[in-house]
């Protein structure tokens, strides 16, 4: 029962407000996906995220596969019942594995190449000397387990099975996610890999399942436009923006101008790990309309967490500052003083920074709860400046520019 209506556009851009129904409930868009690796969010608990108001979450294949295997959750009832969790859930294939474990550990790099630099300030354009836990080949892709070292391999068939056992709302492809550091040679045989997978995907999934292919074809036009083109022609619910995005956000802007005008109007685009401040606004600009992406809870943990532009960011971090930082030792304001989270009324930046210093397990509940607040309102906010055609009055007060 998985349906998407479009329930208004912006005048001005690609932007659009819309709604997604799955057999689980609905959520509007655009929408910011957290993401439930391992059928949980990390420091957080169900009642957590149901008070953040959060309408979908992500969970990973490949990790719910090894641990605690999808066979059990299958028999525990799958995925909703398992983790006590009522409202839509969103899969992965596992393909993303396929690049974060095998070319992101080779290549030392993110999907974005510029959010990698080494020690030297330089990036590596060769292969090194990191081993890698993944290898590819035209029948999928196989795994050394990190956890216990054993091997696994992932098929198109075996990851519609492995997500059929889940139970999920809605499914990914199986894909080959490349780096941005790979050549075009390399890119368009993954390409092809994800074409022909593509319609392996879309004969084994379960049809109770809403089903999405994924774009491919790293940051090279040609192969962007080729790959949207035979994507859109095949029977999938939606759409997801994967792969590499390029050496620099310039490049992903340009991959999804390249891509968005080429994917049918009426059905949802996903842009895969993605969840920037600055990236929503310039995405929901070019007509995205659902975003996943672990940072709101790896941020935290690591002792950044986010603020808006009212809250006095640098130059350099507008949108987050690290906890850690000796000058909010005495600090008594919240977080964010615009913030309404449970953290930031009730918690100072001083206390917080006493939690990070002395690795107490509340502080990682509290920056989580804050850092997810803070992106779920932010859509809710993108989304009634679309509903009033404000979008670019909002982005501007944001970024401070419309381009």
């Amino acid at each position: 029962m998985f349906s998407f209506k479009i329930i208004k556009e912006d005048k001005k851009t690609r932007a659009r407000l819309g709604k997604v129904t799955t057999e689980h409930g609905s959520f509007q868009t655009p929408i910011f996906i957290p993401v439930a690796t391992a059928a949980t969010l990390r420091a957080l608990d169900n009642r957590d995220i149901e008070e953040l108001g959060a309408e979908a979450i992500l969970a990973n294949t490949y990790h719910l596969h090894l641990r605690p295997g999808d066979d059990l959750i299958k028999r525990q009832g799958k995925l909703h019942k398992f983790m006590n969790w009522q409202k839509p859930i969103i899969t992965d294939s596992g393909g993303f594995q396929a690049f974060s474990l095998g070319f992101a550990v080779e290549h030392q790099v993110g999907k974005i190449a510029d959010n990698y630099l080494d020690i030297n300030n330089k990036r590596p354009d060769k292969q090194t000397d990191h081993k890698k836990f993944a290898h590819i080949d035209d029948k999928g892709v196989s795994f050394r387990d990190p956890i216990h070292g054993h091997k696994i391999k992932l098929t198109p068939k075996r990851s519609m099975e492995i997500q059929s056992n889940l139970g999920s709302d809605i499914i990914f492809a199986f894909d080959e996610c490349t780096s941005p550091l790979s050549d075009k040679a390399y890119t368009k045989k993954a390409l092809e890999r994800t074409h022909k997978w593509a319609e392996q995907s879309i004969k084994y999934h379960d049809k109770k399942q809403a089903l999405f292919g994924i774009v491919q074809g790293g940051a090279y036009k040609d192969l962007r436009i080729k790959s949207a083109k035979y994507i859109r022609n095949l029977n999938f619910d939606g759409f997801g923006i994967g792969g590499s995005l390029g050496k620099s956000k310039e490049d992903m802007h340009n991959i999804l101008d390249w891509t968005i005008p080429l994917l049918p109007k009426d059905k949802p685009r996903h842009l895969l790990g993605i969840g920037a401040v600055e990236d929503l606004f310039n995405s929901v600009e070019r007509g995205i309309d659902m975003f996943d992406c672990v940072a709101p809870t790896r941020w935290a943990r690591r002792g950044h967490v986010y603020i808006t532009p009212e809250a006095g960011g640098t130059k350099k971090n507008k949108f987050r500052f690290n906890i850690e930082n000796k000058i909010y030792e005495n600090d008594k304001k919240p977080i964010d003083p615009t913030c309404r989270c449970y953290a930031c009324r009730n918690h100072s930046r001083a206390y917080l920074r006493h939690l990070f210093k002395a690795s107490e397990l509340t502080y990682f509940r509290l920056s989580s709860i804050h850092n997810l607040n803070f992106l779920l309102r932010l859509m809710e906010k993108i989304r009634k400046a679309i509903e009033d055609n404000s979008f670019k009055k909002l982005k501007k007060e944001w970024l401070g520019t419309n381009k």
